[in-house]
């Protein structure tokens, strides 16, 4: 079946259709499904990729207009590929163009749009649902990513607030805030952007729940690395995971300065009591009036479509193996998951994609031998 097109693979709805079973399914093609793909595809096993979109390009092709090559932290190169550049043309337009290409010189098994809404075990083979059918198969990769969750945290009056509201999903570039007074409301890489964008523009305040922690050195691989297992130390506790950023420290890019020298990030506030219509109210009783409130709070992994494997630790997170390192889910090794808590980044991804493949070929050859399966070693 050629990539593009939606088949049903079993199930009630595939009438007069012979039940498949794969030895793999990818949920998601971002970074880390078309890197878990392309690894596949090199091992000899036979996959789909179900991806929602109706386009490639996973969370890229949803970001702002105003985001650029060069505003972006980067992004590392697909496996067997290289980077596009670093340019003033628009991120939303370059990234998805390159994972196109990349999906069909690759011939990677892409079906879209498919919508999976839960994953189940029935006599020990996953069946994948969607709206548009149902895939069998002996092994899942979760490439689902974070875009898709943003997460919304309640303050108390937060519905009586007569301005706008707005999470980094919706955020519509910076030209839509011109004249108006902008509450951004977060510690992470996107509210400082955010911040260095408007602060030159409109006139902005910065609120987070606690210190932001400022790097001025130099980020090495080393302390890349680092950050890392902080992420990893979680992951391995079955802890729900942080974002590799929020344990980096932030850094000004220089087209943050200009922000920096108009005081945007030196007149931050600590987190307010209560939102009120016009405006938020701090414990000690101070008011300030803002148009629009812009909610930089980050995201959480879209993995609710799993819960019926009952992969999640009683912490709350899913544990993986390797002490976190890994991407084999402890509970089921069936299932492996990219993009999720170390690997939730572009060069973790394409990690993580490798160790998925390397990890579904040994569930196959070790606990399914009698199938008679015939990898590619």
């Amino acid at each position: 079946m050629r990539p593009g097109r939606v088949r049903n693979n079993g199930g009630a709805a595939g009438v007069g259709t012979v039940v498949d079973i794969l030895e793999s399914v990818v949920i998601g093609a971002g970074q880390a499904g078309l890197s878990a793909s392309y690894h596949l595809r090199r091992l000899g096993i036979r996959h789909l990729v179900l991806d929602a979109d109706e386009r490639p390009g996973g969370a890229w092709q949803h970001r702002w207009d105003a985001l650029t090559m060069v505003d972006v932290h980067g992004v590392a190169e697909l496996p067997g590929s290289q980077p596009p550049p670093r340019t003033a043309a628009r991120a939303n337009r370059v990234v998805p163009a390159y994972f196109g290409s990349y999906e069909r010189e690759h011939a990677l098994p892409v079906l879209r749009p498919v919508s999976v809404h839960t994953v189940t075990d029935e006599d020990g083979i996953l069946v994948v649902h969607a709206a548009q059918g149902e895939w069998r198969t002996r092994t899942l990769v979760n490439a689902t990513g974070t875009w898709t969750r943003p997460f919304l945290p309640h303050h108390p009056g937060r519905e009586s607030f007569l301005g706008e509201q707005l999470h980094t999903v919706d955020y519509p570039g910076p030209d839509h805030f011109r004249g108006k007074r902008v509450l951004v409301v977060g510690g992470g890489a996107s509210a400082v952007q955010f911040l260095g964008a408007l602060a030159p523009i409109t006139d902005t305040l910065w609120v987070t729940r606690r210190e932001p922690v400022w790097r001025d050195d130099e980020f090495t691989p080393e302390a890349g690395a680092a950050a890392v297992a902080l992420v990893e130390q979680r992951v391995a506790q079955g802890l729900p995971p942080q974002s590799v950023v929020s344990v980096t420290g932030l850094m000004l890019r220089p087209q943050e300065q200009e922000a920096a020298r108009l005081g945007a990030y030196a007149a931050r506030r600590p987190m307010f009591e209560r939102i009120e219509p016009d405006g938020v109210r701090w414990a000690d009783g101070t008011f300030e009036r803002v148009d629009v409130i812009l909610w930089a709070t980050g995201f959480r992994p879209a993995i609710a479509h799993l819960a019926p494997l009952r992969l999640r630790s009683a912490s709350g997170g899913i544990r993986l193996d390797r002490g976190g390192r890994g991407t084999t889910a402890v509970a089921d090794p069936r299932v492996q998951l990219v993009g999720y808590g170390p690997s939730a980044s572009t060069i973790g991804a394409n990690r993580a994609g490798r160790t998925a493949a390397t990890g579904v070929r040994r569930y196959l050859q070790e606990v399914r031998p009698a199938d008679g399966l015939r990898l590619a070693s």
